[in-house]
């Protein structure tokens, strides 16, 4: 396993990707733990040999347009980096600075027209942990084992030759699966069965293409090959996850606002609101940065304020008196801003980034090149000496005398020695007064608490109750309104049948009566209608039954009218369908009467008809009706007769012509 870092950065001397004539030509840089092994120039072809080859932790570049054209190109690019191998943009990600501004923070001075400088800065900020890693795979992988080569059509041996191949795929399959499951990778497996084997076995493993112990390999017969599971879109990481600085300016009040600077005095992020509380500045503050001075335009700072700077083990800077409105408006001349309340923070933020810059113009004088300048300055306004933050970002023990020479030690040193301690004495006392009072504030924060919860069972025990009793009276409420509507439902039923049993009582008080015979009426001649009055009055044996329309009418009708045994039908008269409606009624057994024969009166459902004229009308139509069966008899007969008589002409005719000559 490698302990050294490994950085390669690249930087484009002639050509461009997106050009087919002349293909790119790199500058590139190696650097191992910031010593630079080798320069020289590559093409993109060589440039891949020597990654895989020497497979680098970071491959650096201050674009990633100079490597591909567009997100299909970028996906291919990074397929064939080593696992292990990270792409690091060094301007960035989303938001992308320049590589002067990058190099800067490092304290790094470069010729920007010298391609070899460029990837030598690339390379150094790539491995002090400035810029953004290229994210483009999932943390999922597909491991593919497949043929190295066709069957073909073969010969005598094909069957031979196809086995050994399938069979290779097959075990080489096996070996892979015993891989993964040596390693713990959780991972499904797909086979493609063929002759003698497998012609292909996918594996989709759930683990980054770099945790995969599966190498690409390709053998005589078989061949593998790994890759990640691309995302929808090229995401980027911060190499280094460490927040960046700030100097903060904070106006407490009901419309709470804060202003965000970094080291450099570039406004970093600026907002108010009336709803933020102590908590959401935090918030805010956390998720902009790190802040390291927290300044207010006031002499004497806020307590909330305080409470902030503490939470954050914060600098603080107040000016010597309160600022007044005409140096507020020069220091925010050029920033944008929404309200009152945003200007005060922001020039409380912009006087104590003035009154620090030039400190940090002299620390830059001083600062070799390849230190984080923001760590620097932070280290040293927090009260350490600049030669000791040197000492301590080198990682190296500064020397120190033998105990017994101890005595003995410079008094500068003794001096700096005793500042650093009273510094931290201080430190400490504040610490522990804002530990005190977070205490407190903690205590009642928990009777508070204490006090809520009792109150929210007390509530939660009503509303369950209050719950409980509206579902029942809910459930009450719905019989209840399913009964009105069964009862609404029988009252109209009711209704109906109450204005049927007075129909029927007026219709037999009216065949009491001696002097008219009541009439139902049907208002089609129909089934339907003849159904409709069943249901109101009822079709009874005797009953006779007056049709308004005649319209529509079919022998079915006139069957249940026979089957109900009425006594007689009564139409208006008249219509092209009399006569064939007459032979139906007469084969039906039912006196067809009109009304002008029987003088019917009709109102409504009922009808009288004078018995006077009613009966002679029956009686008429029975003896025609008579006469009618007498006809048809008489016809029957006789044709009856002339069937017997040719049948029996056909066979004396059959009987003359057998027996010809014969008595």
């Amino acid at each position: 396993m490698r302990d050294r870092l490994s950085v390669f950065g690249i930087d484009i001397v002639k050509g461009s990707v997106r050009s087919r004539s002349r293909r790119p030509m790199y500058a590139l840089v190696r650097l191992e733990e910031s010593e630079i092994v080798s320069e020289g120039t590559v093409s993109m072809f060589r440039l891949f040999r020597l990654l895989s080859e020497e497979r680098p932790d970071i491959l650096a570049v201050d674009s990633i347009q100079e490597i591909a054209t567009d997100q299909h190109e970028l996906f291919f690019f990074l397929q064939g980096l080593p696992p292990q191998t990270k792409l690091v943009q060094v301007t960035g990600g989303e938001k992308k600075e320049t590589l002067g501004k990058v190099a800067a923070r490092f304290n790094i001075s470069f010729d920007r027209f010298d391609p070899f400088a460029e990837a030598r800065t690339s390379a150094r900020v790539a491995a002090l942990g400035a810029g953004a890693e290229v994210i483009a795979f999932e943390n999922e992988s597909e491991v593919v084992v497949s043929r190295h080569r066709s069957p073909g059509r073969g010969g005598w041996s094909q069957n031979r030759y196809v086995r050994k191949i399938h069979g290779a795929v097959q075990l080489k399959g096996r070996e892979i699966e015993m891989q993964l499951a040596a390693t713990g990778l959780r991972y499904e497996k797909k086979e493609t069965k063929a002759f003698g084997g497998c012609s292909r076995v996918l594996f989709r493993v759930f683990a980054a293409r770099g945790q995969v112990p599966i190498s690409t390999y390709r053998g005589a017969d078989v061949q593998v090959r790994i890759s990640g599971k691309k995302l929808e879109r090229i995401r980027f990481r911060p190499l280094s996850g460490k927040p960046r600085y700030m100097i903060v300016g904070i106006d407490p009040g009901t419309t709470t606002a804060i202003a965000a600077l970094d080291l450099d005095g570039n406004l970093l992020h600026l907002e108010s609101s009336r709803q933020m509380n102590m908590s959401g500045v935090i918030e805010a503050l956390y998720r902009a940065g790190k802040p390291l001075v927290i300044a207010s335009d006031v002499q004497e700072m806020p307590h909330t304020v305080e409470k902030i700077r503490r939470a954050f083990s914060a600098v603080a800077y107040t000016p010597n008196q309160d600022t007044p409105v005409e140096t507020k408006l020069a220091l925010t001349a050029g920033y944008p801003y929404s309200n009152v309340h945003e200007r005060d923070a922001l020039s409380a933020a912009l006087d104590a980034s003035v009154q620090y810059q030039h400190k940090f113009r002299n620390l830059i004088k001083r600062v070799p090149p390849g230190h984080d300048l923001d760590e620097v300055r932070a280290r040293v306004i927090r009260g350490q000496a600049l030669d000791q933050v040197l000492v301590e970002m080198h990682a190296v023990a500064p020397s120190a005398a033998p105990a017994e020479e101890a005595p003995t030690a410079p008094a500068g040193e003794g001096g700096r020695h005793d500042d650093r301690v009273r510094v931290l004495d201080g430190m400490v006392k504040r610490l522990r007064t804002y530990v005190d009072e977070l205490q407190e504030e903690v205590k009642a924060k928990e009777y508070e608490i204490h006090r809520l919860q009792g109150r929210l069972r007390t509530v939660h025990d009503d509303r369950t109750v209050q719950l409980a009793k509206d579902a029942e009276v809910a459930k009450r409420d719905a019989i209840i309104a399913s009964l009105k509507k069964r009862l609404r439902r029988e009252e109209r039923h009711g209704r109906t049948l109450a204005k049927r049993v007075e129909r029927i009582r007026t219709y037999a008080e009216l065949s009491v009566d001696g002097e008219a015979q009541p009439v139902k009426v049907l208002d089609a001649l129909t089934r339907e209608g003849l159904r409709r009055l069943t249901g109101d009055t009822g079709v009874h044996e005797g009953d006779i039954v007056y049709v308004q329309r005649t319209g529509g009418w079919g022998k079915s009708v006139v069957r249940d009218l026979a089957e109900a045994k009425v006594r007689a039908l009564i139409t208006p008269g008249g219509g092209e369908g009399d006569v064939q409606m007459g032979a139906a009624f007469r084969e039906a057994g039912i006196p067809l009467l009109t009304s002008s024969e029987t003088a019917v009166q009709v109102k409504g459902r009922q009808g009288l008809a004078p018995k006077d004229r009613i009966g002679p009308a029956i009686s008429r139509w029975q003896e025609e009706q008579a006469q009618f069966v007498r006809e048809k008899e008489s016809s029957r007969i006789e044709h009856m007769f002339k069937e017997y008589k040719s049948e029996r002409g056909k066979e004396v005719k059959k009987g003359g012509g057998r027996n010809d000559g014969r008595p």
